[in-house]
């Protein structure tokens, strides 16, 4: 019989664990479905990109997952029971129920309104496809001199604001940041940021909490009214929510706490990966949701699953940053060199040849969904295959 593996969400996480365990182990001992809304997988590195009107180069999973044990099952998740190990789903034929023997949860996260009125029904967001295609259609019915205001100054924010303000010069962009900008990033950082806000135009609103958002304006904390034809809003994220609909254990943000091998601690027989797990990095941190943190979430799980059914030696390797990659438009960038648990240090690679290492750093994540065994140590890629029920050895297939 063969072991049923069930993914769900095929984000970089999801589709990254899936290939790997369809390297690991042999498609006579395991079936492994992927589940996912989309056929197509999302760089959402690139989603301000899109909203900026840039087009993305299209990546089908059937081109991805072609030759491999994938299934790709086309339908979206609409509940998981652990202690059944059932997942229900809705496609095209209908709701439907599937069975797991391992269920590797990968849905990941979606933008976070915080609860301020107004964000919800005026704001934009850039979390997923549908968002950054609806705010691309309303940057483009803009006139020029129209103001738009990008509320967040992480990451996220500050792609945005840069990348908008660099397709859409006429437009009068702002961002609006609770501290000050980029007081995250070393000193050459900060530097650096401020004087390509300054060359693209970008007003900057710092030490400002945005306690409501209209239609054409929102209101901060201290009643002042700031202009916004299109507010943008890129204030960090909340995971899915069926995680907390179900017996799993889960932190307090709804992430399902794991051990370090990504395993959950009340179930077993689940993994979690990505912006949905709840797992600790050096200093005993927690990881922070992004593509950085769940690319070796998403190689350790796969390993330590496949491992724990094949007998082989588990994954040791504890997540660690290295650097945050920050695009600013297509001919700037900010490659912030950071300690393993992820505080900036004074090294930093500013200008041209940052936005061309953030390109790559870009096309490599989308390549490692589809070459999911390259980025570990060869040491970890030796696992010997073993049928997951009757424990007689097994040929290893590429």
């Amino acid at each position: 019989m063969q072991h049923r593996i069930i993914v769900i969400g095929a984000g970089y996480t999801g589709a990254i664990a899936a290939g790997r365990l369809a390297k690991r182990l042999h498609r006579d001992d395991v079936a492994i479905t992927l589940v996912n809304a989309e056929p197509d997988f999302v760089e959402r590195v690139r989603m301000h990109q899109l909203a900026a009107g840039q087009d993305l180069r299209p990546r089908p999973f059937s081109e991805m997952f072609a030759g491999t044990s994938v299934e790709l099952k086309l339908a979206k998740v609409t509940g998981v029971d652990v202690d059944r190990r059932t997942v229900t789903v809705a496609g095209a034929n209908g709701a439907e129920e599937l069975a797991y023997d391992s269920l590797v949860y990968a849905l990941g996260s979606d933008w976070n309104t915080h609860g301020v009125p107004g964000a919800a029904e005026h704001a934009h967001q850039i979390a997923g496809r549908p968002g950054a295609l609806r705010l691309r259609e309303r940057l483009a019915g803009l006139d020029a001199g129209q103001p738009v205001l990008v509320v967040g100054g992480g990451l996220t924010g500050v792609e945005a604001a840069t990348e908008i303000a660099e397709a859409r010069p006429d437009l009068d962009v702002a961002l609006a940041a609770r501290g000050e900008l980029g007081d995250w990033l070393s000193p050459k950082g900060r530097r650096h940021l401020r004087k390509v806000f300054g060359k693209l135009g970008i007003t900057v609103h710092e030490h400002t909490s945005v306690a409501g958002v209209e239609a054409d304006h929102v209101t901060t904390a201290d009643g002042t009214s700031v202009p916004a034809a299109v507010t943008v809003w890129t204030t960090g994220f909340a995971v899915h929510p069926i995680a907390q609909a179900t017996t799993l254990e889960v932190s307090g943000t709804g992430q399902i706490v794991v051990d370090s091998t990504m395993r959950s601690v009340s179930h077993p027989d689940v993994y979690a990966v990505g912006d949905a797990a709840m797992a600790m990095g050096p200093g005993d941190k927690p990881l922070r949701m992004s593509c950085a943190s769940g690319t070796p979430a998403a190689w350790q799980a796969a390993d330590a699953l496949a491992a724990r059914l094949t007998g082989g030696k588990l994954p040791t390797t504890k997540p660690r940053y290295f650097n945050q990659c920050i695009s600013l438009g297509r001919r700037e960038g900010l490659i912030q060199y950071v300690t393993a648990d992820d505080r900036a240090v004074r090294a930093a690679l500013t200008g041209r040849v940052a936005a061309v290492y953030k390109e790559l750093i870009c096309k490599g994540a989308a390549w490692a969904v589809a070459n999911p065994l390259l980025g570990m140590p060869a040491s970890s890629r030796r696992l010997l295959r073993e049928p997951a029920r009757t424990g007689a050895p097994v040929q290893e297939s590429a």
